[in-house]
């Protein structure tokens, strides 16, 4: 509870907020295609053998770190506001 008495929401609601999880997806999309090209690249020109795992691993990368930084970046905002108030 703060302050005023409202509830604070749970890392997992913070973690699993719409806007959140909609940021670091439009994020990974990007980031992860961007090095998927740059590490696999030469595989997709030529038509060799793709690996799978490196592909998922590099779009859960950027959308991990992205939602990491979205989540402390608003608990840093939640403690701030828990001050002033």
């Amino acid at each position: 509870m703060t302050a005023e008495g409202l509830h604070r929401p749970s890392l997992a609601a913070i973690i699993f907020e719409r806007g959140i999880v909609r940021r670091s997806l439009i994020l990974a999309a990007i980031v992860g295609t961007i090095l998927n090209l740059i590490n696999q690249g030469d595989a997709l020109v030529t038509g060799t053998h793709l690996v799978a795992w490196k592909i998922a691993l590099t779009y859960c990368v950027p959308y991990c770190v992205a939602t990491y930084g979205a989540v402390t970046a608003r608990l840093e905002h939640m403690k701030r506001s828990a001050r002033v108030a």
